[in-house]
């Protein structure tokens, strides 16, 4: 194990997520009972080692990877409107996977897949090294008060983990509504020497806003109250 790997194990007993209730609604259910099955899994029931994405899609095709789908809203329809690439998702909240499970069946989605569980633990132990086109995070929990940043997802290991996994030319793009957050994350990324900004001469080195990204409720939200949303992109080197 290398020592990377060694400090991500050990962060891992301060997790970035809230364990929160699996109670679904009743169409939430029936999505799941109908599509979990064939196009989800438990990242803790996965065989050892990596992620067979291709036996799984039925075809190969450039992985992107998103990190904390939340309800779905946004990723069923970027996997819609990316068919050539292969869509994993990875979320804790199970009526949240459902939720994303009956916007793909509304969509008529075909590459997408669910995964459940510590995304932290799949890129460990199940994603090959150079395998992955994108990793998306969107709007990670912020963890606002200054004793919870700890919790945060996006640190100097996961960070290295992650842009072990890229592909040469592969993106890392995290999306947050916090500014102090969006500062650490710009601070960590550059920070990484496998990583380049994609954006290095925009204002402070943020990503222009993408028009592909779909405007969630979360989003025009954060709008409202305020908030300013900070994208950055980075490229695998």
């Amino acid at each position: 194990m290398s020592a990377s790997d060694q400090q991500v194990r050990h962060r891992r007993t301060v997790v970035s997520y809230v364990q929160r209730g699996d109670r679904m609604t009743s169409g939430q259910q029936r999505a799941w009972d109908r599509h979990w099955a064939e196009l989800g899994s438990e990242i803790a029931s996965l065989p050892e080692g990596p992620l067979d994405a291709a036996g799984w899609f039925g075809r190969d095709a450039p992985l992107v990877l998103e990190i904390g789908s939340g309800m779905g809203e946004t990723t069923a329809q970027l996997a819609a409107a990316q068919p050539d690439t292969n869509h994993v998702a990875v979320e804790v909240y199970k009526p949240g996977l459902a939720q994303l499970l009956l916007r793909a069946e509304s969509l008529e989605v075909s590459n997408l897949r669910l995964l459940r569980g510590d995304a932290v633990v799949l890129l460990r132990n199940h994603i090959e090294p150079a395998s992955l086109s994108e990793v998306r995070i969107f709007f990670p929990d912020p963890w606002p008060k200054k004793r919870h940043h700890k919790r945060r997802l996006v640190q100097p290991d996961i960070v290295e983990l992650i842009a072990t996994r890229l592909v040469g030319g592969g993106v890392l793009h995290l999306a947050t509504d916090w500014s102090q957050y969006a500062e650490q994350m710009l601070e960590i990324c550059q920070a990484q020497g496998m990583l380049r900004n994609l954006h290095p001469d925009s204002p402070g080195g943020w990503a222009p806003r993408p028009q592909w990204r779909p405007v969630t409720k979360f989003e025009q939200r954060a709008h409202e109250e305020g908030r300013v949303i900070h994208d950055l992109r980075f490229e695998r080197v």
